[in-house]
């Protein structure tokens, strides 16, 4: 089942997406106590998700697709985390080892690091260009939506609280403009690096959330990104060093996860940064994941002057 997220008439909604349109689950839930966003849904458990797999076979699409606008599936999830150095040839192209043996799965762990809800933007939306960087970068990643409350969850139980997954692009500010007359301290690539990750509508995430029901194997599905046609990125999950179920497994046990919650796997190989072929304004990404469709975005004008806090 494909949950969607989206905006009508200046309101925002959520629906089934069918092959004919949209379902609104909103005006065709059958009593009073109707859930009104994806995130309510996940909350509301099985029960809730398998009343709406019984109201996609009865009902039909009542909206036309080319009369909303897709949002982000969880526009403003509690909590954004990503994996960084997830894929070998990733951290390879860029120059690193980061500690690669052999056998990385089983020698290191999972580096997670946290966003703001505010970086999530939808299908469609315009890449806001931040005006303390001059490079902007792209990263495709295969998310994983949390389906319910769950701490310290074991790796071969970790899939049961997945409810679906979606696509989301994990743009990077590649370098910052408040560098410039700085004092060297230690850590400041790193905290430079991070910020880069923290900008509005950096984490375009969509079209729809898939339920976990519909993939067969998380760990099989092709993956590519493209910048106005020319593809950059072209790879498999099976790729991942860290599995999901290991990923989520993982981060369990650094926090509670919540229905809603988002966790970025980490991206392939064929960023920007190890050529120096870096986003220009106007550039056209879509970044695309077998059975999750195709997340199409746009960068924003360069601004006109940067953020230079120490001139």
């Amino acid at each position: 089942m494909k949950l969607a997220t989206y905006s009508k008439d200046g309101s925002a909604s959520c629906g089934i997406l069918t092959n004919e349109g949209l379902i609104d689950i909103v005006s065709a839930w059958q009593d009073s106590n109707t859930p009104r966003s994806v995130k309510e849904i996940l909350e509301r458990g099985p029960a809730c998700l398998a009343q709406l797999a019984e109201l996609e076979k009865s009902t039909e699409a009542s909206v036309a697709l080319d009369s909303v606008k897709l949002l982000a599936p969880i526009p403003r999830p509690g909590k954004v985390l990503a994996l960084a150095g997830n894929y070998a040839e990733h951290i390879k192209e860029g120059g690193g080892k980061l500690g690669l043996s052999d056998s990385p799965r089983v020698t290191t762990v999972p580096r997670p690091f946290i966003m703001p809800a505010t970086a999530v933007a939808g299908p469609g939306d315009q890449i806001p260009w931040p005006a303390y960087s001059e490079t902007i970068d792209y990263e495709l990643e295969l998310a994983v939506v949390i389906g319910r409350k769950a701490k310290d969850v074991a790796i071969d139980k970790a899939l049961e609280i997945v409810a679906g997954y979606t696509i989301a692009n994990d743009v990077s500010a590649r370098t910052v403009t408040f560098r410039n007359n700085r004092a060297k301290r230690p850590w400041d690539e790193f905290y430079d690096w991070l910020n880069g990750k923290w900008a509005d509508g950096f984490c375009p995430m969509g079209p729809y959330l898939l339920t976990a029901d519909e993939i067969e194997d998380v760990q099989n599905l092709d993956m590519k990104l493209t910048v106005n046609g020319e593809v950059r990125q072209n790879a498999n999950s099976s790729q991942m060093i860290h599995t999901v179920a290991q990923i989520v497994s993982f981060v369990s046990h650094l926090m509670t996860l919540e229905p809603g919650d988002v966790i970025a796997t980490g991206t392939p190989a064929g960023v920007g940064f190890p050529t120096g072929n870096f986003l220009k304004a106007g550039d056209r990404i879509e970044a695309s994941i077998e059975k999750l469709g195709t997340l199409q975005n746009t960068l924003g004008p360069r601004p006109d002057k940067f953020y230079e806090p120490l001139v």
